[in-house]
């Protein structure tokens, strides 16, 4: 064991004190199941999160990904537990069952949202958007929430610090407002699930769709692109071919 260490890590509860928990929800067999495990270095009680948005359950998707493990296990907080039947109770969430850009994209900081709850005090998300060299202008192409390490987020207060501006800046292209305009400077990786068509976002304004521009759907960070100034970022061209690659892969 010492060459090899391994824990087990105990996820649901069935049966305890005598009593069958199997008609109990899920959310009851939890509670009973933390306070049965005493956790220590061989027997741990597997991670979970109870969600009530998409946004909520990709977040913690995307980090579990990071973290190594190849999805999710999903159970509705209601669900009684059937052996050996499949059912919407609880489904598997696993990488290869999404959809995802095959590249990833550079994308401009031009706002920055403050955190709520465990993010409060730093910024929770922030307005990302590809350039447009026609027009010499950043337009926004989605918001960024997902991917950052809680160090960076403790970082990312003074990273945009230089570049806050009280008015949106006269390049950027936004529909939204942020909490904090971000003059753009700042180049980030991003990856996402797909590039769709939005009401809201300006890229590509009318280029597909009249009173439609293009977002990136689940978007997660990457990494900092120290090496790319805004000028470098994705451009409204590049945008295009994607969606338009993308459409075609459907169709085929």
């Amino acid at each position: 064991m010492a060459a090899l260490p391994a824990a087990v890590y105990a996820f649901d509860l069935l049966y305890a004190d005598g009593r069958d928990l199997t008609e109990q929800p899920y959310a009851e067999r939890r509670r009973r199941l933390e306070r049965v495990v005493v956790p220590d270095d061989r027997f741990r009680l597997a991670a979970g999160r109870e969600v009530t948005s998409v946004d909520a359950l990709e977040e913690i998707f995307q980090q579990a990904v990071a973290d190594g493990c190849e999805g999710l296990i999903c159970k509705a907080a209601g669900g009684v537990y059937q052996a050996g039947a499949r059912g919407w109770l609880w489904i598997k969430f696993k990488r290869e069952y999404r959809s995802e850009m095959t590249d990833t994209v550079d994308l401009v900081v031009v706002g920055a949202l403050h955190g709520r709850g465990r993010r409060a005090g730093t910024y929770g998300a922030l307005l990302m958007a590809a350039y447009d060299p026609p027009s010499d202008t950043f337009p926004t192409v989605c918001k960024l929430g997902s991917g950052f390490t809680d160090e960076f987020l403790r970082t990312l207060p003074d990273l945009l610090r230089p570049h806050l501006r009280p008015e949106r800046p006269a390049r950027v292209d936004s529909r939204l407002v942020p909490d904090r305009w971000v003059a753009p400077a700042l180049v980030f990786e991003v990856i996402g699930a797909e590039i769709t068509l939005s009401p809201v976002h300006t890229a590509g304004w009318g280029a597909v769709r009249a009173g439609a521009g293009l977002a990136i759907r689940f978007p997660r960070f990457v990494r900092v692109r120290d090496d790319k100034g805004p000028t470098d970022a994705t451009t409204m061209t590049e945008l295009l071919a994607m969606y338009h690659e993308r459409l075609k892969k459907t169709a085929s």
